[in-house]
């Protein structure tokens, strides 16, 4: 199983890039989320995932540029009816954060708007995947707050979390604090959070 490559990119265009890795050229499909984070660079890490295509006897690798990113696209794929061609281009058609919200907000329409995803297959990966979002699945461990950060962070999420709240509300209100006070301190953020929450 692999887990990630690691290699210089050869080629490069919106559905793959070539990447090469101790004198092996890998061909990766890519989204185009992946794309735009690995436009301009020489070097790469992608997160694999590798499907198998079983009629075809085909064996295919998806890059990812982030861990979030491939975790998605697993979940995707989980819903029944819902293949990897399909899985890429929603991931292309929306950032990872616009899917979640799509999916928590229940808006059909979003997903819909995807070429190739019908009212049935957008009204199932609601159903399937709410649940699963709600309960972090498919979330990047790691945190988009500033690294110096962190710890404040972390010290307010842990006291918010044992006041009642879901950790996905904190983390929404913790980014909307963190845009006007980069630098709040555990108590501000604490502060501030309960007036949201």
């Amino acid at each position: 199983m692999i887990n990630y490559i690691k290699g210089s990119i050869v080629e490069l265009n919106p559905a793959q890039v070539v990447l090469d890795n101790h004198g092996i050229g890998y061909d990766i499909e890519i989204s185009l989320q992946t794309y735009q984070v690995l436009e301009g660079k020489q070097e790469a890490t992608l997160y694999i995932y590798h499907h198998i295509r079983q009629r075809e006897d085909i064996e295919v690798y998806y890059g990812f540029a982030t861990k979030d990113e491939r975790e998605l696209f697993k979940l995707i794929i989980g819903v029944s009816g819902i293949g990897v061609n399909s899985a890429r281009m929603i991931l292309s058609s929306l950032s990872a954060e616009e899917l979640r919200e799509a999916i928590l907000s229940e808006n059909v329409s979003v997903i819909k708007a995807v070429k190739g995803i019908g009212l049935k297959s957008a009204q199932r990966m609601i159903l399937e995947l709410k649940d699963k979002i709600v309960k972090g699945e498919g979330m990047d461990s790691e945190p988009l707050f500033p690294a110096d950060n962190k710890k404040a962070v972390d010290e307010a999420t842990q006291a918010l979390i044992m006041l009642g709240f879901s950790r996905q509300n904190i983390g929404k209100a913790i980014q909307s604090i963190l845009k006007s006070n980069p630098r709040a301190t555990v108590e501000e953020l604490i502060k501030t959070a309960l007036k949201v929450l």
